[in-house]
């Protein structure tokens, strides 16, 4: 299967070619006069507090003034109550944000588009203001995916490899020691095991100290992967859930797994099982710990995210804070190999349609996608300080502790696989890991796919209240009785115009479905 790997060299000369053509139009403060244009760019995460991220600006911001006489600055949606502060901040008509991470798939994109949070980019205002990144996206033909009615709503993210499947960390000291061979775990269920044994030799660690708030529908979503062929429907919320699914078996009819699958309730009933053991503390709903930290510190024995997390991050962590762990990833999905490839939409960069500097916005973003000394300060920091380079490697300083020094620039809406150097810290099975994905990965069928969310908005937003009563209190085994609890919810959602909004959205589908090829 043809994976999102970039051909650095061809890339390299249609950049090249693109910035000598387009010489008279790059990015720059020529005969740019006046004080330099603050731009600010929205990222989420927590806002980082130790000094890095400002150092790495102001050196940042003296190439930016030279370049295109513009500074930029970072605002951040935090991580607690991310999904509402989000969506709130993009439609305030707050004018101080100019550009905006988004993505169709987690952060609303289209949702976004079609209520006017972005400025829609004409193709002239591209190639003036990015030329670079409108030639690399143009010769790749991937202008398409980013149209509502259209007009190009955002930039994708789309030379940049990655894997973002969710899945659960966990310690293969451990679960060597409860019976696992080899220390590995390859069905969702038997992580019950391994709490078990957690709870019997480890006193004091939680074994899963899940953060409620922060951990969307995993403990639910992730039995329901690796249990079925559902694939959700992306770009189409309510609230803060993603309620429709297709299935692989029959990709063009709409479902939910919320109100129509039989292996909801199974899931439902095992996360009581889980609350009944122990498994994470009794107020795991509105618990806003860390769960990574705990995990660093031996404190946890499970934590939750994706793929690139584990291959950029918890291995190199584990292994150096945890001697001896033998640290390892469940993806949900394993045992069914139900999995698909991230959209090239996964990250993205729009401008705020509140923007009083939109052409400046897009001369700081080419700069910082394509200039290779901005990028390099942007994502890495200062060399020598946050990082340093070691046989075409990149390292950190002697006593650098991410948990501590992490520069925390989450510039996630267009990084370049060209500029992205391997990392000391990378688990050295990378490769093996990401071929192992590719072999059972699908691409995802509905990038183009738009909702017409005009037409059910309401009726979203109030199954998007039933969902927010129901899903936390399921997903962490509060109900005493998880079957009548989701016979409850399920007439609720109803209630709420779920037919309605899922016959709109097959409405959409089916009329997609005519230009488009499903299997």
């Amino acid at each position: 299967m043809k994976r999102r790997i970039v051909k650095i060299a061809a890339a390299a000369v249609t950049l090249g070619l693109a910035a000598g053509a387009l010489a008279g139009c790059t990015a720059g403060g020529a005969g740019d006069s006046g004080a330099p244009t603050k731009i600010t760019m929205l990222v989420l995460g927590d806002k980082p507090t130790n000094g890095h991220l400002e150092a790495m600006l102001k050196k940042l911001n003296q190439r930016l003034k030279k370049q295109a006489n513009a500074t930029l600055d970072l605002f951040y949606v935090e991580w607690a109550d991310w999904q509402t502060q989000y969506n709130v901040q993009l439609l305030s008509g707050d004018s101080k944000v100019d550009l905006i991470t988004t993505a169709t798939d987690w952060l609303f994109g289209w949702e976004n588009a079609q209520k006017g949070a972005f400025l829609p980019l004409t193709e002239d205002m591209l190639k003036q203001n990015a030329p670079k990144t409108w030639a690399q996206v143009n010769k790749d033909k991937h202008w398409d995916l980013t149209k509502l009615d259209g007009k190009i709503q955002f930039i994708p993210e789309d030379n940049y490899t990655q894997y973002t499947n969710h899945g659960f960390f966990y310690r293969g000291d451990w679960a060597k020691e409860a019976g696992f061979p080899n220390g590995e775990i390859t069905k969702y269920e038997d992580f019950t095991k391994y709490f078990q044994w957690i709870k019997q030799n480890k006193p004091g660690v939680v074994p899963w100290d899940v953060a409620g708030a922060s951990n969307g529908e995993a403990a639910l979503t992730g039995y329901l992967q690796s249990h079925t062929d559902a694939l959700p429907l992306q770009g189409v919320s309510a609230g803060n859930y993603a309620p429709f699914e297709t299935s692989e078996s029959d990709p063009g009819k709409l479902t939910s797994w919320y109100m129509e699958s039989d292996q909801l309730v199974k899931a439902a009933q095992l996360a009581k099982q889980w609350n009944d053991l122990g498994v994470w503390r009794q107020d795991a709903v509105n618990y806003t710990g860390t769960t990574r930290d705990e995990f660093y510190a031996g404190q946890t024995g499970t934590d939750q995210h994706h793929t690139q997390t584990f291959v950029g991050q918890i291995y190199n962590n584990m292994t150096t804070k945890q001697p001896g762990s033998d640290p390892k990833m469940y993806y949900f999905g394993e045992e069914n190999k139900n999995l698909y490839k991230d959209i090239l939409t996964h990250g993205a960069m729009a401008v705020s349609a509140n923007s009083k500097n939109p052409e400046k916005a897009l001369q700081v973003y080419d700069l910082i996608r394509n200039d290779k000394q901005d990028y390099d300060l942007l994502n890495f920091g200062i060399e020598g300080t946050d990082y340093v380079m070691k046989d075409g490697k990149l390292g950190y300083p002697e006593g650098y502790d991410p948990s501590k020094d992490a520069l925390g620039s989450n510039f996630w809406a267009g990084r370049m696989d060209q500029y992205e150097p391997p990392k000391v810290t990378d688990d050295p099975q990378t490769k093996e890991i990401y071929a192992g994905l590719d072999k059972v990965a699908r691409d995802y069928p509905y990038s183009t796919l738009i909702v017409n969310k005009s037409a059910i908005d309401p009726e979203l937003a109030a199954m998007g209240s039933v969902l927010s009563e129901y899903i936390p209190q399921l997903e962490y085994g509060k109900f005493d009785d998880p079957a009548a609890a989701i016979k409850e919810m399920r007439q609720k959602l109803k209630d709420a115009g779920y037919d309605d909004v899922k016959a709109s959205i097959q409405k959409d589908l089916n009329a997609w479905a005519k230009t488009h090829k499903l299997k």
